[in-house]
């Protein structure tokens, strides 16, 4: 294992997030400042609880889950779409570093950024709201498992996309809406019954669920079904990456 390339590349994704601090840390933080404000204030002066959690509280989670997988996707899909923009990328493949140490490399940097913005963002709706964390092992973990797999997503936007369009298509039109109807602001339990069946298709739902519970108890879905498909799209997307180098797909043209 070749560690000095690993961290070559770490630090230089990390120094590359410091240098653009407010587009990394400042500007998720205020985003979710305004979400309190319209979502904490407008509706939960309409819906004071949700399953005997106050509306504020309640939505914390979602809004974690909401930045965490956003940042995810930005960070691992821009680390990796640079150099090839630039044309750096064949620098990279020629060195004496694995895939794997490259993967390793961009994609630990991007999920590490986004367990920072995550855990700042934790901290900023503790300014708002009152936060329990019933389950602060089961916390962590749903953090870095989402951080990990919705890095590795990103990972492959970045390989995948031919240009700054293609790089936005997937965050904004596919990952965003999924998050936002996968229960972020509200329990599943309160839609008509149809919806809730079709809500159970959206996989993000699992995640916030799972996420949720290890706060407040709570779950629209069981904890081991959350655990199982955040692990399921864990593996998937490690398989879609491996197949990427080991067939060379738009890295080798």
């Amino acid at each position: 294992m070749n560690l000095n390339g690993i961290k070559a590349i770490y630090m230089f994704e990390m120094t590359r997030a410091w240098r653009t601090v407010f587009q990394s840390l400042i500007s998720p933080v205020i985003s979710t400042s305004l979400y309190f404000v319209v979502f904490g204030s407008a509706i939960g002066s309409r819906i004071t609880e949700v399953e005997g959690v106050s509306y504020g509280s309640f939505i914390v989670p979602g809004l974690i889950m909401l930045s965490l997988m956003t940042q995810s996707v930005s960070n691992a899909s821009f680390g990796i779409f640079f150099p090839k923009f630039t044309g750096t990328i064949y620098e990279i493949l020629s060195a004496p570093i694995s895939y794997l140490e490259i993967t390793i490399g961009y994609v630990g940097a991007a999920a590490t950024k986004s367990l920072i913005v995550g855990l700042v963002i934790l901290a900023t709706a503790g300014l708002f709201v009152p936060i329990e964390i019933a389950h602060p092992g089961w916390m962590i973990l749903f953090l870095v498992l989402t951080s990990l797999t919705f890095s590795l997503f990103g990972f492959l936007i970045g390989i995948w996309a031919d240009n700054f369009e293609k790089l936005q298509i997937i965050p904004l039109l596919v990952v965003t809406p999924l998050v936002f109807l996968g229960g972020s602001f509200y329990s599943v339990n309160m839609l008509p019954e149809i919806w809730q069946k079709i809500t159970l298709l959206n996989p993000v739902l699992y995640l916030v669920s799972g996420f949720r519970w290890s706060f407040y108890e709570i779950a629209d879905v069981e904890v081991s079904t959350s655990l199982s498909m955040i692990c399921v799209f864990l593996m998937v997307c490690i398989f879609l990456v491996w197949r990427i180098f080991k067939t060379g797909y738009k890295l080798k043209q």
